[in-house]
């Protein structure tokens, strides 16, 4: 007989052949049940939902209620939860809790700790108005339960309520972050419940066991929501309308990973048992958050792999390589690729030779050499007969890849055009008479090349550039300009990995690793306003050291809404008054393409001394005797942006500086920028840190990407998860192409996604 002991945590291990015996496999979970003689061990069968197509429509439609005809609702809450894109019954289930907090028991006030959230009782002995030494005005409590005082303060409030509100004597039960300031311990804005007179403790809590006794939810709120009526609804809708929602997870993939069907899993999200791990609530780690999370990225990355799989279905071109234009161009060039750019170039010729469409990112940090690896592919198609069209996000951009690479094709006899939205008149008729007649070789521009009206004779290769600024949609517009063309898509804003596998994912991806020689990491440090002549000072050192210089701003021209600084009035001034005998250029976005040019070609050839610009200088000017930048009001850019720029400087042999100029009157947001680039040079380290402080819906636009929202999943906090869950959707695909085995997931995959699968064939 087989004794089963448990152990000191109270867990019951069961040897191998136990568990065998019982067909128990790892991930499954075991019921325990009282019998007459004993106790009963069987795995636990799940009760299966009715998946009849009646049942399934009946469930669809329940998550589908609009949450103004839930009871704990009505229409008014439900226009204010609209304002947050929570509308339907479904939209409201997924709208999980931000944090919880442990309201289980009641603390005394001498033991509450700073940095947590606590619950505390007492009786108030004083409370008012104060005004501060800065004369601002705030509103303050004393509390006292017999063991200590604590101070509760409110800086937002309505004096006569506040004061009606928070009389001395009157007592309740208070909930919020204790913070210490000096010897001083407070809470700011606490929630609270009042006692009424004759009430204890036990009394309150038993009387509202939503709000006290257990860990409670605390949900994103939008204004004129609190979070007890916002409880009492995630109450009702999850009691009510849990069990609609299907589990459609393989089931050996659930039982691999330890999953909880999903009604499960969401209930036990919103109002978590007394016993949970409230350590593990708050990071998302409980077996719940874990369920949900890990199936909405299935489904994400087997949409991803479906997809791919349509790319590779597909026929395309099969371009050879005659090397007609790439040696020639090779031999042109003043220096040779770097190992990472043959690599990547490699890896391109590989998918322009397959049968079928390339579909690859090129990744790599600013200067090192993406340009000069698209414009080698691009050889490869014109030698082919074939045209490219090669699509920036903005006219600044566009302008200058059409500079960058005329200068190049020019030398080899390959036609080049420009073609963006400023464009009018005959002008515009005849270009794109002379595209649709495949007279031009290489169109670049802006969205203006996935027009209507732009039509290619023999579209070969589509580059996007700066893919962050578009969307999959756009992707597929460029790809619509021919059969079938080759897709390259090129960013210097370096992805993160897990990022890139949700938004690129059915992208294939190169990364170029490598600087090209002479590039040196540039130094880099916040100054303020209050020593800007020192700042003066170095960029004149610099340039007597026959170095020069860049110093950007924010805007063209001043306006009067505006305090920043502008490059054409500062232009002026810094020649006038700062710099009289050095020799100053201007270059903005405004000014005419050749204009442009020409400021650029000055400053190239040492004409100036300084370059005053806006950030039409982000990409593609290499000056390698620029050995300073400054840039005014740094705290107004992103953290890319950032990049970007200072990546204009460190282009030589010698030592380069980046000054990031502020006022010094910064934001929480904006001080952690700066400090980011004052303490790296690596493109991917600051992707990180510009993805946590922006969010993944600002850094690359995912809300016009093409793939489904998230609702639970935080690709930040939740990277292994994405990973497992992208291998095993891309094994079922591949074990089973048509999803023939598996029809409800084929049906919940085509329900998730909408019509966004047209690549794969599948919708």
């Amino acid at each position: 007989m087989t004794v089963l002991r448990l152990s000191d945590n109270c867990t019951l291990q069961l040897p191998v052949e136990v568990a065998k015996a019982l067909g128990i496999a790892p991930g499954d979970r075991v019921e325990l049940t009282a019998t007459e003689s004993g106790y009963l061990l069987q795995r636990h069968q799940p009760t299966a939902p009715n998946k009849t197509p009646v049942a399934e429509a009946i469930r669809r439609k329940n998550l589908a209620t609009p949450l103004q005809y839930v009871k704990a609702a009505g229409p008014k809450l439900a226009e204010m939860l609209a304002k947050k894109g929570v509308v339907t019954v479904e939209d409201a289930l997924y709208l999980l809790p931000s944090r919880y907090e442990d309201r289980r028991s009641i603390t005394p006030v001498a033991r509450l700790k700073t940095g947590a959230t606590q619950v505390f009782h007492g009786e108030i002995l004083s409370a008012d108005t104060v005004t501060t030494r800065g004369g601002k005005k705030q509103f303050e409590a004393l509390v006292s339960d017999g063991t200590g005082t604590i101070t509760l303060k409110w800086f937002r409030f309505n004096p006569v309520w506040q004061k009606k509100s928070w009389r001395p004597g009157r007592k309740g039960i208070f909930t919020g972050e204790v913070a210490q300031y000096g010897p001083q311990r407070e809470v700011h804005h606490p929630d609270v419940e009042w006692l009424t007179d004759g009430d204890d403790l036990q009394t309150v809590m038993a009387r509202d066991p939503l709000n006290f006794g257990r860990i409670v939810p605390v949900y994103p709120l939008t204004e004129g929501i609190t979070q007890k009526v916002m409880r009492r609804l995630q109450k009702e809708v999850v009691e009510e309308f849990a069990a609609d929602v299907t589990d459609h997870l393989p089931r050996e993939i659930a039982a691999r990973h330890g999953l909880m069907p999903l009604p499960e899993a969401l209930r036990d999200a919103h109002f978590p048992g007394t016993d949970a791990d409230l350590t593990c609530l708050n990071s998302g780690e409980t077996v719940a958050h874990r369920s949900l999370v890990f199936d909405e990225f299935f489904f994400l990355e087997l949409g991803l792999a479906l997809k791919r799989r349509g790319v590779t279905m597909e026929k395309g071109i099969p371009f050879t390589v005659s090397h007609t234009y790439t040696k020639p161009l090779l031999q042109l060039l003043p220096f040779q690729l770097t190992a990472a750019q043959r690599r990547v170039l490699s890896e391109i010729k590989a998918d322009m030779m397959a049968p079928h469409p390339m579909h690859r990112l090129i990744q790599g940090d600013v200067g090192c050499g993406k340009t000069m690896v698209a414009l080698m592919a691009s050889l490869v198609a014109v030698e082919n007969g074939y045209q490219v069209a090669i699509m920036a996000p903005t006219e600044i951009l566009a302008e200058q890849h059409f500079l960058n690479i005329h200068h190049w094709c020019e030398q080899l006899g390959v036609t080049v055009s420009l073609v963006t939205a400023s464009l009018k008149g005959k002008a515009k008729t005849e270009l794109l008479q002379r595209i649709a007649a495949g007279e031009l070789s290489i169109v670049i521009g802006t969205h203006a090349v996935i027009q209507d009206k732009v039509e290619f004779a023999r579209l070969g290769l589509g580059i996007v550039d700066e893919q962050h600024r578009f969307g999959v949609l756009q992707r597929n517009l460029l790809k619509k300009k021919g059969t079938n063309p080759d897709i390259l898509v090129m960013t210097a804003t370096p992805i993160p990995r897990t990022l890139a596998m949700t938004v690129l994912g059915d992208l294939a991806l190169s990364v170029i690793d490598e600087l090209p020689p002479g590039r040196t990491p540039v130094e880099t440090r916040i100054v303020f306003e209050s020593r800007r002549q020192q700042v003066y000072g170095i960029v004149r050192d610099e340039v007597k050291k026959g170095h020069q210089a860049y110093v950007i701003y924010p805007l063209v021209e001043e306006t009067e809404k505006s305090d920043l600084k502008a490059a054409t009035q500062m232009a002026e001034q810094l020649q006038r008054d700062v710099f009289p005998d050095l020799r100053i250029g201007l270059l903005h976005g405004r000014l005419r393409p050749e204009e442009k040019e020409g400021v650029m070609a000055a400053f190239k050839r040492r004409e100036t001394d300084i370059l005053v610009a806006t950030t039409v200088i982000e990409v593609g000017i290499d000056v390698p005797n620029a050995t300073v930048m400054v840039i005014e009001h740094a705290e107004r850019f992103g953290l890319s942006q950032l990049h970007q720029l200072r990546g204009r400087v460190g282009r030589g042999g010698g030592t380069s500086r980046c000054i990031l100029l502020t006022p010094g009157r910064l934001t929480e947001d904006g001080e952690r920028r700066l400090r980011v680039m004052e303490s790296t040079n690596d493109g991917f380290r600051i992707a990180e840190e510009d993805l946590t402080i922006r969010g993944p819906g600002d850094f690359l636009g995912t809300r016009q990407a093409g793939i489904p929202d998230f609702r639970v999943a935080n690709i930040l906090r939740d990277g292994r998860l994405l990973e497992n869950a992208r291998r095993d959707a891309f094994v079922l695909l591949e074990r089973d192409p048509e999803l023939s085995e598996y029809p409800e997931v084929r049906s919940e995959l085509v329900n998730r996604w909408g019509g966004r699968l047209e690549l794969a064939g599948v919708a």
